[in-house]
This record gives C-alpha cells, sequence and structure tokens, in this order.
C-alpha cells in the first residue's frame, strides 16, 4: 500500500465502502497481501463484517488473527492496548498488518467522541512503527461528521477511485474538539466525596451501591478495582481529594469521578505498561474492565466518566 506523502513508516488509512462488494474488495486484498509477503495480519471488525469476511478468506482464515470489535474494542481506550498492540508488539520486525473497524451504526451518541478520539490516538500510539492499520467506514450507515473526522483523524483515504492523501488530516484538532465537558450526574446519582483517608470507606460504599443496584458478584469485583484505581490516582495525582457519583442507567452502572488534576498525556491508560516499570497502570486496568471511559481533562481538573455492565 502507498504511503509516498509520508516518511513514517506506519501507515494509517481509512477505507470507505458503501456495501458488502466495496468492503471486500478494499479488506481481502489488504489481507492476502500480507499473507502473501509473510507479514502478521489481523483483522477486528464487528460481527456481520467478521462473518463476512471469514467466509470469504475460507482457508486463509486460518492465517489471520479474527477479532470480534464488538466484544474487544466495547470500549474504545481498550483497542490500542488490547487490540492493535497487543497483536502488533509481539511482532517488533517487518510490517504488521491490521484491519480494526472501530465505529459502526450502532455506537451510541455517548460512545463516539472516546471513538474518534481513539483514531486520533493512533497515529501518536505507532509513530515510526512498521505498521499498517486500516479501518473502514461505512459510508451509507455513519453519517457526515463521522466521515468528516475520518478524513480528520487519517493521513491517507481509500475509497472506489483510489488512494489520496487527506487534505483534512488533524488529529491534534480532533482531540481537542472531542475534549468536551462531561454531562452532570443526575440528581438521583450517590455523590461523595472523598480524601486520602476515605479511600478504603468509599470503595466499601461504592461496592454497597452496586450490590444494591443489582450488579453481578463477578462485575462487583471490577468496580471495586476500578473505584480503587480512580479514587486513588484522585488523591495521588488529582490534587489530594475528589468527588465520586453512582448511579444506574439502561442496565448499566455508571461512575463519575472528579478532581482538580490535569491529565496532560493523551494517550495516559492507553498504552501497554513496560513490564519492569512499577505504576502506571490505573487508568490502563479502567480501560480494560469498563464498557465505557470517557474524559474531560483540563487546567480546571478531570472528571472520568465511566460505565460497567451490572450483569
Amino acid at each position: 500500500m502507498s504511503a509516498a506523502h509520508t516518511t513514517d513508516p506506519f501507515v494509517h488509512p481509512a477505507l470507505f465502502y458503501r456495501d458488502s462488494d466495496e468492503y471486500l474488495s478494499g479488506t481481502l486484498g489488504f489481507i492476502r497481501e500480507g499473507l502473501a509477503h509473510g507479514e502478521p495480519v489481523a483483522v477486528s471488525v464487528p460481527t456481520g463484517n467478521l462473518a463476512l469476511l471469514r467466509a470469504e478468506l475460507g482457508s486463509d482464515a486460518d492465517s489471520v488473527r479474527l477479532l470480534d470489535m464488538t466484544i474487544e474494542g466495547r470500549n474504545p481506550g481498550r483497542i490500542i492496548p488490547g487490540v492493535l498492540r497487543a497483536f502488533a508488539d509481539p511482532h517488533p520486525a517487518g510490517r504488521v498488518r491490521i484491519i480494526g473497524e472501530p465505529i459502526w451504526a450502532d455506537r451510541s451518541a455517548t460512545e463516539y467522541p472516546a471513538c474518534v478520539q481513539h483514531e486520533a490516538l493512533i497515529n501518536a500510539a505507532f509513530a515510526g512503527r512498521e505498521v499498517t492499520i486500516l479501518c473502514p467506514y461505512n459510508t451509507t450507515a455513519l453519517p457526515p461528521e463521522v466521515l468528516a473526522d475520518a478524513r480528520a483523524t487519517h493521513p491517507t483515504l481509500i475509497d472506489s477511485s483510489g488512494e489520496s492523501a487527506s487534505s483534512a488530516y488533524d488529529p491534534d484538532q480532533i482531540l481537542a474538539m472531542y475534549n468536551r465537558p462531561l454531562a452532570e450526574p443526575p440528581a438521583a446519582a450517590m455523590l461523595l466525596a472523598f480524601d486520602g483517608a476515605a479511600l478504603s470507606g468509599i470503595r466499601h460504599l461504592a461496592v454497597d451501591y452496586a450490590r444494591n443496584a443489582g450488579m453481578a458478584a463477578e462485575r462487583i469485583v471490577d468496580l471495586e478495582l476500578v473505584v480503587a484505581e480512580t479514587t486513588t490516582n484522585s488523591v495521588v495525582h488529582g490534587g489530594g481529594s475528589g468527588t465520586l457519583a453512582m448511579w444506574v442507567s439502561e442496565g448499566q452502572l455508571c461512575c463519575q469521578i472528579s478532581d482538580s488534576g490535569h491529565i496532560t498525556n493523551p494517550l495516559a491508560g492507553r498504552l501497554p505498561a513496560p513490564a519492569r516499570v512499577p505504576g502506571g497502570r490505573g487508568l490502563l486496568i479502567v480501560n480494560q474492565l469498563a464498557d465505557l471511559v470517557r474524559m474531560h481533562t483540563g487546567p480546571q481538573g478531570t472528571c472520568l466518566y465511566i460505565r460497567l455492565p451490572l450483569v
């Protein structure tokens, strides 16, 4: 795949497709070219497209790592460390090819900002790497503003007319635009203030609230870890105190943690932690456990919105 307009070995094209024929035309050749060159190939796309590719690949499917993005990438913050880097990092020599489709028509408006931020951050997460990540976008199912964002987050564009450089490419502008204030918790939410002395008590209150809300026992273990990591981060890095709000919405437990800290690294929680470096895993753990993590951060403080399934 050509990348003549950039000197970076990392290649990140958006594939605009209108139907299954264009989808297969844009993806099968990409996969088979990689296999022909002995390159590791992974595909993480929504369920229907995954089944389509599996059927068309035939016996070649056994040579490709196939993942359902609706499961692996339910939380967009999990995709870079848990899908893309998890596949690419064990192959440090030679080019790696990945198809990742993190945005589909059923993604909610609440999820979308985290999705587009993920797409913008891929470029920084893989800068200088011999990796190609092809991101398909369904032009008949996705609204025009999503396609416009894709042009801003991908330096290369591919459609039925061919390949071109994106004149709208500006991932930093996308990151700034979607660093939006989060909605206030509903009036019925449990709201608790905490500091370093209250961390243990906050965890117990959060567990009691989740249990009373009907959360399954195995999910409560995840919830307790999420609350422990985020509230401890607030105390250690966010000014020494914060607030925790919890409520139930649409079958999920929602948590919102606010403090006076400012997270200046946009990749915080989205990169694998070095094995021999202690700490730095709090947000990474939260992204692994949650169905969604949204963040608004600035000099005035940081707010995290986290959703976990009840069952």
